[in-house]
């Protein structure tokens, strides 16, 4: 069988996991092209001992940033790095971001920093409860000590080391942070190198912090576009947009009860946000167009993240009649393209006084297979011309529709 060049982008993309059914071909973003901007960064080298560390992580200087990937680490891997650290091997050194005075952000390095945390308060996180430590974070700074205590969210942290060569033991197996004895010490001393850096010019742009982000791996894993803007970009508005993404009618057109681990379901609702806002300022890359408007919504008001709260459970209620093969429209997978464009038509059709009532499965099915639409998703489909054509064509096939002069 032949490879169509939607086919290699799916495989070329195929690391890029997700626990959603939808076509990262679709949703992959550009890169951007031409020159990017010089940027005059300062990089300051420390080494901070394991104790200043775990001080800044309780204090909340440093912080994770919010809605990152949660902690991945299973309890082999953790003792590793502990046992590297108690007999004095280097370990990968940690990237933070200063956002102010004594406030740092944490760039690469989450698994190694929260480890050596877990390991001096002797708990470790059950992996079924990660996703809920990490909205304790998010939302409290951190984790109480009421927390760190409730064995239904963590266990006891005792090191899983294997056995030497010959069958011996290996010596800190089965210690806890308490019963390392003189070891202990050595442990609270070992230092780990880190990089603060801090964007100094050009002063009114931070566009440097997204590339610094998207070249540097966490845990072995880029970060993808989403991750990085929600770390960047924290605000309100993305506090809500967490909410709008557990909405149950948006989970059953997904086919998904949870939230996807890589953040691909709220790229979906970004996009179809930003492109709802108009395309007036749209300049052939999706990355800096969606960009864009994160950054734009930190300054949002209450009152406007109300209302693009409202049209998004507007919208998803017009889908009554939705189910998982909705926005697939004869395909195996979720077309991110279609859904964000009716959600655009359906909006733009609102404005103009238009009421749809509801949503026909039908009629998304008849969209997604026009010509009028299909020309504008083929490769390219960030290009001005594709995304423009698009959302037209779409508004002009859904008043149809909506018509009953398909």
């Amino acid at each position: 069988m032949r490879a169509t060049a939607h086919t290699i982008r799916e495989s070329i993309l195929s690391d890029d996991t997700t626990d959603l059914n939808i076509s990262l071909g679709e949703l992959a973003e550009d890169e951007g092209s031409g020159q990017i901007d010089e940027y005059e960064i300062i990089a300051s080298p420390n080494d901070f001992n394991t104790l200043t560390i775990n001080s800044f992580i309780e204090e909340g200087a440093i912080k994770i940033p919010p809605f990152q990937r949660n902690y991945v680490w299973d309890r082999k891997r953790a003792s590793k790095l502990i046992e590297s650290l108690i007999i004095g091997l280097p370990v990968p050194q940690v990237f933070l971001y200063e956002e102010n005075r004594n406030n740092f952000l944490v760039i690469d390095g989450q698994q190694r920093l929260l480890t050596v945390f877990f390991f001096a308060k002797g708990r470790f996180p059950r992996r079924e409860k990660r996703a809920a430590l990490r909205s304790l974070f998010n939302t409290e700074g951190g984790i109480s000590e009421d927390v760190l205590e409730n064995d239904e969210y963590f266990e006891k942290f005792k090191l899983t080391l294997p056995t030497i060569a010959g069958g011996t033991p290996n010596k800190f197996s089965g210690l806890t942070y308490k019963t390392l004895g003189d070891h202990r010490r050595q442990l609270d001393l070992r230092t780990i190198r880190n990089i603060i850096v801090k964007q100094v010019a050009p002063v009114a742009d931070d566009s440097s912090m997204f590339e610094m982000f998207n070249r540097l791996n966490t845990g072995g894993v880029n970060l993808n576009p989403q991750e990085i803007r929600a770390s960047l970009y924290h605000s309100p508005f993305f506090d809500e947009l967490f909410e709008l993404n557990k909405a149950p009618k948006w989970r059953e057109l997904l086919d998904a009860v949870d939230p996807d681990s890589r953040m691909k379901d709220m790229e979906i609702i970004l996009r179809s946000l930003a492109l709802r806002g108009g395309t007036g300022g749209y300049a052939g890359s999706m990355t800096a167009f969606v960009n864009r408007y994160c950054k734009a919504s930190k300054n949002f008001s209450p009152a406007a993240i109300q209302k693009t709260s409202e049209e998004w459970s507007w919208f998803l209620s017009l889908n009554a009649e939705g189910n998982a093969e909705t926005y697939k429209a004869g395909s195996s997978r979720f077309s991110p393209l279609l859904f964000e464009s009716v959600y655009c038509a359906a909006l733009s059709l609102k404005d103009d006084g238009v009421e749809l009532g509801s949503i026909d499965p039908n009629w998304v099915s008849v969209i997604g297979r026009a010509p009028e639409f299909t020309r504008w998703q083929q490769e390219g489909s960030t290009k001005t011309e594709n995304v423009r054509n698009r959302l037209t064509a779409t508004r002009t096939l859904l008043l149809a529709a909506s018509k009953g002069t398909q």
